[in-house]
């Protein structure tokens, strides 16, 4: 029997990238394709699936992406393995998006080649990460620097990448389903929790440390 299978992303050549991999793949079948959290939430709604490809910064529409939108698909569709694509390597984002218990994460720069491999891997009933993405966790195991962001919640990770990302506090509070004070709140506790003193730095420390792609 054939697995379908769910694409996801907002860069219409990635989209093509993977499905080149897919139709070198016995037994697999695209049904449905999404360039937004909104198009992606869509097809899940209307299109049985059993897997899940999509990317992790996915801007448009008013669905949230990210962490935010991971997360709803898992309470939502429970049993769905997903593999998550992403440009972001700090290992915080990282971790914090293996915490959401999706079965495979791909760095995009590393090349439609571990695509395969992870769909075998899940398929194994194993999970996938990238080797570049294993190295850095296990590094940020050693060093402190590298670990910062161990330092916050998943939630202030998601609402300072969302900032860094050139949404305002009210834009995000919109995304994410809070209120104003809440997103506000979780900024500064962030800020304060790295020791940062401005917006500025906040996009300095974000660029720093690959939390935006």
């Amino acid at each position: 029997m054939n697995k379908r299978v769910i694409i996801a992303d907002d860069h219409p050549i990635i989209r093509a990238g993977v499905r080149m991999v897919l139709a070198a793949q016995s037994n697999i079948s695209i049904v449905a394709e999404a360039d937004s959290p909104d198009a992606l939430l869509s097809a899940l709604r209307q299109t049985p699936a059993d897997l899940l490809i999509t990317d992790f910064s996915m801007p448009g529409g008013q669905g949230a992406d990210g962490l935010s939108l991971l997360q709803r698909i898992r309470r939502l569709y429970p049993d769905l393995p997903i593999i998550v694509l992403t440009m972001v390597t700090n290992v915080g984002v990282i971790g914090s998006i293996l915490e959401t218990g999706v079965r495979g994460l791909i760095d995009k720069s590393a090349g439609m080649v571990e695509i395969a491999q992870a769909i075998h891997a899940v398929n194994q009933g194993r999970n996938y990460v990238s080797t570049t993405f294993r190295q850095g966790l296990l590094q940020s195991q050693f060093n402190p620097e590298a670990g910062a962001l161990a330092r916050l919640s998943p939630r202030e990770i998601e609402v300072l990448r969302l900032f860094a990302s050139g949404l305002t506090v009210s834009a995000i509070a919109d995304r994410l389903s809070r209120s104003v004070k809440t997103i506000s709140r979780q900024k500064t506790d962030a800020m304060n929790k790295l020791g940062l003193k401005s917006d500025l730095e906040i996009y300095a420390f974000a660029r720093a440390n690959n939390m935006i792609s």
